[in-house]
């Protein structure tokens, strides 16, 4: 098979750094050599397993893939390369989506998202590869029943820059429109208006991604019951859900509750601890 090969120049006496399946912003590597002949079979595993698609770790105990399925997922590299990716986003896409370098994965099924990203919501492939990297199964969703529908609610909603390549954006993207409107129906339900419960999703869509059971109406419970406060406060100040409840916002209650101190929500919660604490020993 002609394939190209990148092989960085190794020094005898360090090892080279090898990319981390967390990194998104990888340090500068050395400048590479770009030799192009015809491949061995064993070449491609080396190179595969420096891109750390597969476990060198396991390269003397696991039967190594086909040549075939080694062909396979070559070919998918080249795809992901032309789009923008890499040698260092590899070992990231491998260890969240192993099912990208599988041998029943076809790169045709997902250009489609690729043209979706690139003319629905107006990204750069910068921007484009930035988002994958954060959700890269965001690559398997139906364009027509989850993107493109989702992409059009969280607009009329008023939600803005769903291009910038966040974690928060990639996963909004990735989720589908039932389960976003979950969380409107769930803020009518104690109290907020339709508008008021699409505000407040625009000023904090994190909620979107919030668990009602386990994150938003324990948060709820606590406002109404333990602080004694009145839904018009979380009205006025969504991004209380955003707190965790066991590491600010309890503690700060119990704290000003003993001092016999009532404060806004946002005083309450947004100080960091060291201007908190100064402030009310």
């Amino acid at each position: 098979m002609l394939h190209s090969l990148s092989l960085t120049t190794l020094s005898s006496s360090s090892p080279a750094k090898t990319p981390t399946p967390n990194s998104l912003s990888p340090s500068p590597t050395p400048k590479p050599l770009y030799l192009k002949f015809r491949t061995s079979y064993r070449d491609n595993l080396r190179y595969l397993r420096a891109l750390r698609i597969l476990n060198p770790a396991t390269k003397n105990n696991k039967k190594p893939p086909s040549p075939d399925d080694v062909n396979h997922v070559l070919a998918t590299v080249d795809f992901l390369k032309s789009k923008g990716f890499t040698d260092p986003d590899f070992a990231r896409l491998a260890f969240l989506c192993p099912l990208l370098f599988s041998s029943t994965f076809e790169p045709t099924d997902v250009a489609p998202v690729f043209d979706f990203l690139s003319a629905d919501l107006s990204a750069s492939p910068e921007q484009s590869r930035g988002l994958i990297l954060r959700c890269p199964r965001i690559l398997f969703s139906d364009v027509e029943f989850c993107l493109r529908p989702t992409l059009n609610y969280l607009k009329q909603l008023g939600v803005e820059d769903l291009s910038s390549p966040t974690n928060l954006n990639a996963h909004l993207l990735n989720t589908r429109t039932d389960r976003l409107r979950t969380k409107i129906g769930f803020l009518r339900s104690i109290g907020f208006s339709h508008e008021e419960a699409t505000r407040a999703c625009v000023r904090l869509p994190a909620i979107f991604g919030y668990s009602i059971d386990n994150n938003l109406w324990p948060k709820y419970i606590y406002l109404v019951d333990e602080m004694e406060r009145s839904v018009e406060e979380l009205i006025g100040f969504p991004q209380y859900f955003g707190f965790s409840l066991e590491k600010r916002i309890a503690p700060r209650h119990l704290h000003l509750k003993e001092r016999n101190v009532h404060l806004p929500l946002n005083r309450m919660l947004l100080w960091g601890d060291q201007k908190f604490f100064a402030k009310w020993k």
